[in-house]
């Protein structure tokens, strides 16, 4: 079961990512202001409006907790915090900005490196997904489970498709039945409860991209890693992942075993 403190952290985020949702739609509903950042990613000020926001209501509520985001600049005191809030204030921004429902708002708790409370917020879809340590994971407070899918064959899968087709396979992977979202959190979400089987990506991540979706995920059946199998720790000095693996636990030996020989990434 979860603790007192999870219980109250996940009754906390819970409330502030659904009003931080509602200030996200206003902004988007009066026209959203869009800028470039240095490495070429799209931003918007529904991504920064959001971070403050939610920065300056999570401090208050918890002014002992770290603070790690895609749109603060970095603190190292986070690394001595006992507890830290995870934030992508907008997971999907391209979609977000082109008009895809399933744009979200991602928060972690994460204590000694792992998530202990999570919420994944896509509010044009009118899902909220969360989750407490031991306490399973919901969606719209109604437990979610992942499949009981045990072959690759007809699979669904939230990615990118042209990965499959690449020439760095040795054997061909099976018929997939793949769709894309542009909110990885939101493609584990739909992994943890049933929509998808797996979903697969070989390019890099950051803590913010995945650490609430994998506490959602876990607690939903599903297993998360990189692409050799390596669980993820959060909140080191370091946020870069490699890649990210989420399955469910029939699917996920396969799925690793086809990317073992990517040992380079």
């Amino acid at each position: 079961m979860a603790t007192a403190v999870q219980a109250s952290d996940l009754d906390l985020i819970v409330d502030k990512v659904r009003r931080a949702g509602a200030l996200a739609q206003h902004l988007k509903s009066h026209g959203l202001i869009t800028s470039y950042k240095a490495d070429g990613s799209i931003v918007t000020n529904a991504d920064t409006e959001v971070n403050l926001w939610l920065k300056e209501a999570l401090e208050e509520a918890r002014p002992d907790y770290g603070w790690q985001s895609e749109e603060s600049p970095d603190n190292v005191e986070r690394l001595g915090a006992r507890r830290t809030f995870v934030l992508d204030p907008i997971d999907g921004t391209m979609g977000l900005s082109k008009g895809s429902p399933y744009w979200t708002i991602a928060l972690a708790v994460v204590e000694d490196g792992k998530p202990i409370a999570a919420v994944v917020y896509a509010p044009d879809a009118g899902e909220m997904f969360s989750a407490a340590t031991g306490h399973g994971a919901r969606l719209n407070d109604q437990l979610i489970h992942v499949t009981d899918r045990t072959s690759l064959e007809d699979a669904e899968v939230l990615g990118d498709s042209r990965l499959f087709g690449k020439d760095i396979w040795p054997v061909p992977w099976p018929r997939l039945s793949v769709h894309s979202r542009p909110s990885v959190a939101y493609r584990m979400a739909c992994v943890a409860c049933g929509r998808a089987d797996f979903t697969i990506a070989l390019t890099p991540k950051r803590d913010w991209d995945v650490a609430a979706a994998t506490l959602i995920a876990q607690e939903a059946g599903a297993i998360v890693s990189d692409h050799l199998g390596n669980p993820y720790e959060f909140n080191a000095i370091d946020s870069l992942k490699p890649s990210l693996i989420c399955s469910g636990p029939a699917l996920f030996p396969e799925i690793i075993r086809r990317c073992a020989h990517l040992s380079a990434l």
